[in-house]
């Protein structure tokens, strides 16, 4: 038993020393000197702080983007705010003009021909404004239907017109310079089936 344990010892001391030498091997490596001259010295410590001046302006302009982004962004949101401020300016004065409309009818006038009158000038006041602004109407009775401009709600059945022609207009299209922002909702006609009589 004795031997034993002697000989656990001696293994013992003998892997001390491996572990040792392991252990210092690591901290030399850990701490192993490079010897520079004074030259490439001073080429480190320049390029080392040439890096910090590079991180620097790089922070910066990071900032001044950020800075220049939130600006953009509340510009675009005042713009957007306030874009319509001249076309509802110009859209009260026809306000105005309904409203003195509607008073005088109010007041019981009975000439209904220069009540009539009265709106349509309106209604013409209101189509100038619009077109200054680039609304154009679809042109859509008598033309072929096309479904980039109108809609067809109804198809009705006629030898009266080629196929596929729109035969009534249900409610006006328009354009907001090239881009549809309403299609024409139309009548099309279809041809009748062609009526066979058998004879006697």
């Amino acid at each position: 038993m004795d031997k034993n344990i002697e000989q656990k010892e001696q293994e013992s001391k003998k892997e001390e020393p491996e572990i040792k030498n392991q252990n210092a091997q690591e901290r030399q490596e850990q701490k192993k000197m490079v010897t520079l001259t004074q030259e490439e010295y001073n080429k480190l410590k320049q390029e080392a702080e040439q890096s910090k001046e590079y991180k620097e302006k790089i922070l910066r302009l990071q900032a001044d983007f950020d800075n220049f982004r939130k600006r953009l962004e509340r510009e675009k949101q005042e713009f957007m705010r306030y874009a319509n401020e001249t076309l509802v300016v110009e859209l009260l004065n026809i306000v105005d003009d309904l409203e003195r409309t509607v008073e005088l009818a109010q007041e019981k006038h009975e000439d209904f021909s220069a009540f009539l009158k009265g709106v349509e000038m309106i209604l013409a006041h209101l189509y100038d404004l619009l077109k200054k602004y680039g609304l154009t109407t679809i042109e859509a009775r008598g033309n072929i239907f096309d479904p980039n401009y109108h809609e067809a709600l109804l198809k009705i059945e006629t030898n009266e017109y080629p196929e596929n022609t729109i035969v009534e207009e249900l409610q006006k299209g328009y354009m907001l310079n090239e881009r549809v922002i309403r299609t024409a909702k139309v009548k099309v006609s279809k041809k009748s089936p062609q009526s066979t009589v058998d004879s006697p």
